[in-house]
């Protein structure tokens, strides 16, 4: 950029002296503008093999240093023509190839102009070419009239060849301009685009004023000091391209817009110097022609936008409508959503205060959707809104409230909810929808009473509700006063948990697994207590159906998961790879059923370091059998290398068929069939009958190649019972009792002795 910068300020400097002195050829001035062009086409060479374009802007780059390079070689023709001819350079013409060469150079970048592509922002085509149209007309309008219609008619006409030259200067300018305002912020840098215009224009138009102004004197400051600020333009543009980083907008921008308004003004100004100037001539009536044409044009572009704006406007009214039905509506099943139920219940409200509201809770949608899948659950959940409807008739307004959770709004006088709600249960009995599914709900029902509010009413509902699941569920129970304490003290609990876990106030002790011959620690099963700071230390059995109900047991069961595999990667490391076999965490349906479960575990064992073998998770029968998700965790927990530990065994669904089903490493004998094992006395049917079981077990274990671990010895006796039966482990408050990790540590040293 400095080299032309300099060519062109050598060419000034030259001209200068040689309109005062006269001490130098003509001749002279030619060789700036070849000059300057061997440095721009270096420039744009250096910018394409240094930088790393977009295929688009490398293509057009391409072209702008052909074009370049074509243009460099005409004006070198015509430079060593005219030093050849020195005393002939004030009359003698442009040679023809050199004109040549220079057309082909300014068709190469025009023609590169226009492979630029442009940004439509969802506008067609042929709307951006009309636009593009009135620009080029009302541009080249106000160029034809200022630029060469005066060098055609000047009083020494310039030759053909010089005419047609800035003729396509002038297309390279006007094309350029009225493109740029449509590329928005493309591959192409945006002033490289004005630039290269301009590198056509602005010396276009200077030589055009020169030639009308000086005639033929005026070719010394053309060829000088005029056109060698072309390459300058050119190696600014390929400066800016070079610090442009690719962005694609999706917009057009606001130039595109107004472009052809400025059109408009721009053949005014000509307009209004024909119409007050001389008589019209030919020239002028181009202008006039010109001026009709854009006039024409813009009232087509004028209709055409208040047509796209009618249609823009009917389509907003449709979106509006639209919108407006999906902010009140479900978009599932198409009942009303929670927010038309709210604003219809208040303003009830606010009127005639008389309400009543049945909350439907779906009993146990969670295993339709974990058995045969989501698609199969939306379409019972369209079903059941089918049957609401159906139910509810014109008397009331049925709502899906969220999830599997409806609710029906009664306003009339003489609403009956109750025996709605007896209609719902029964209808609810058949089955229902294409998969001919038998689904139950609970219901809860709640009248307002005076002063009552959105909120209150929806409680008392809410709370109806949660009696009649806590019933039995496929029921309805309406709102009495009393109802709500006990329950919302419950479900406060879930709000505790919360608290619980981000204040620390969970703890872990171990319940040791020993052999049974000789009283050694194997294992250990954590166990999680609540340090409440009120209520003391809480058991599993006060706020884990809590924390399975609010899902909570995830982020719990986590934080088990962790400190436990912390806590015995501690013990490996401090009393060695013998001291323990396993550890192992309970683990709920809850939790195999988050997708992040398998993550979780991954996890805990990589912060720990603990091998996956020595990891146990002790999972229920009742929760093996909640569907294939769960399946396909425990199947890819054992590819780990993780044992599972089959917990409560005998006490749910266990068959054969689990066992063989199931990935099990270990079975655990329930308590139940532990306690009273030893007695000998009047109860010896109940003993027998629990060591038959306990027995069978054991022999299943064996058959499958599984430990066995019998849970609940409280006394020797039933040691030894268990003992003479075969099993090998076993664990209970005879054994121990659960104990903090300190306990444990101490147990290891011992046993480490």
């Amino acid at each position: 950029m400095g080299a032309t910068a300099g060519v062109a300020v050598l060419g000034t400097a030259w001209c200068v002296a040689y309109l005062v002195t006269g001490a130098s050829t003509e001749a002279l001035a030619y060789p700036f503008v070849p000059i300057g062009g061997v440095l721009a086409t270096a420039c744009v060479h250096h910018l394409l093999r240094r930088s790393r374009l977009d295929p688009v802007a490398r293509r057009f780059w391409r072209a702008v240093r052909v074009g370049l390079a074509m243009i460099t070689v005409g004006y070198a023709w015509l430079a060593v023509d005219m030093l050849a001819h020195a005393a002939e350079a004030r009359t003698r013409s442009m040679p023809v190839p050199a004109a040549a060469f220079v057309a082909i150079g300014f068709g190469i970048a025009i023609w590169a102009v226009a492979r630029v592509p442009v940004a439509s922002g969802g506008v067609g085509w042929w709307r951006i070419m009309l636009d593009r149209t009135i620009a080029f007309l009302g541009c080249s309008a106000v160029l034809w009239y200022a630029g060469l219609a005066p060098m055609l008619t000047a009083d020494e006409p310039w030759s053909r060849q010089a005419m047609v030259l800035v003729g396509l200067a002038f297309l390279v300018a006007i094309g350029a301009a009225t493109k740029v305002s449509y590329v928005a912020g493309g591959p192409v840098d945006r002033a490289a685009i004005r630039l290269i215009a301009a590198s056509g224009g602005v010396p276009a138009a200077v030589v055009a004023v020169l030639a009308v102004r000086f005639g033929y004197a005026g070719g010394v400051p053309a060829q000088a000091i005029v056109m060698p600020l072309a390459p300058v333009l050119v190696t600014i543009g390929a400066a800016a391209q070079w610090r442009t980083q690719v962005r694609l907008r999706g917009d057009t921008t606001r130039g595109g817009v107004l472009l052809p308004y400025l059109a408009v003004a721009a053949v005014d100004a000509p307009l209004i110097a024909v119409a007050f100037g001389a008589p019209l001539r030919w020239q002028g009536r181009l202008v006039v022609i010109a001026a009709v044409v854009v006039t024409a044009l813009v009232t087509v572009r004028q209709f055409i936008g208040f047509r796209d704006n009618a249609r823009l406007l009917r389509n907003t009214r449709i979106q509006e409508e639209r919108l407006q039905y999906e902010v009140s509506h479900d978009g599932l099943t198409g009942l009303a959503n929670r927010a038309q139920f709210r604003d219809r219940l208040a303003t009830t409200l606010a009127t005639t205060g008389r309400a009543s509201v049945l909350l439907v809770d779906l009993d146990d949608f969670k295993a339709v959707n974990d058995l045969l899948g989501h698609d199969v659950g939306d379409a019972l959940l369209v079903s059941v809104s089918q049957l609401l409807r159906a139910e509810v008739g014109a008397d009331g307004l049925p709502v899906r409230v969220g999830g599997d959770e409806f609710a029906v709004l009664l306003t009339g006088a003489d609403a009956a909810p109750d025996t709605l709600a007896g209609r719902l249960l029964a209808a609810l009995n058949r089955p229902i929808g294409e998969h001919r599914l038998l689904v139950q709900a609970s219901i809860g029902v709640a009248t307002a009473m005076p002063g009552a509010t959105v909120d209150s009413v929806l409680r008392d509902a809410d709370v109806a509700m949660y009696i009649a699941k806590q019933r039995g569920k496929a029921r309805f129970v309406r709102y009495v006063d009393g109802m709500r304490e006990p329950v919302l003290a419950h479900m406060q609990l879930g709000g505790e948990l919360r608290r619980a876990l981000d204040n620390d106030e969970f703890r872990i002790v171990y319940q040791p697994i020993f052999r049974l011959d000789d009283h050694r620690a194997i294992g250990v099963e954590a166990l999680v207590r609540w340090h409440h700071p009120t209520r003391g230390v809480l058991q599993p059995a006060e706020f884990i159906p809590a924390a399975e109900r609010t899902g909570l047991i995830v982020p719990l069961g986590r934080f088990v998961l962790r400190e436990t595999c912390r806590q015995t990667a501690l013990w490996l490391a401090e009393f060695g790879p013998d001291a323990l076999q396993k550890a192992g965490p309970n683990v709920s349906a809850r939790q195999l059923h988050d997708p992040d479960f398998v993550s979780d575990v991954t996890a805990a064992l990589a912060e720990s370091g603990l091998p996956s073998e020595r990891l146990v998770l002790e999972v229920t029968e009742s929760a093996v059998l909640r569907g294939q998700q769960i399946s396909r965790t425990l199947d890819e927990l054992d590819r780990m290398g993780i044992q599972l530990a089959l917990d409560d065994f005998g006490t749910g669904e266990s068959s054969l068929s689990l066992l063989r089903a199931f990935p099990a490493a270990i079975v655990k004998l329930d308590k139940s069939f532990v306690d009273g094992i030893e007695i000998d006395d009047g109860r010896q049917d109940a003993a027998n009958a629990r060591q038959a079981v306990a027995r069978a077990v054991i022999q299943l274990s064996r058959a499958f190649g599984l430990d066995a671990v019998a849970e609940g010895i409280e006394n020797a006796a039933q040691a030894a019972v268990l003992r003479e039966l075969g099993y090998r482990l076993g664990q209970g408050y005879h054994l121990a009792r659960p104990m903090t990790a300190e306990g444990v540590s101490k147990l290891l040293a011992r046993q480490h002795l």
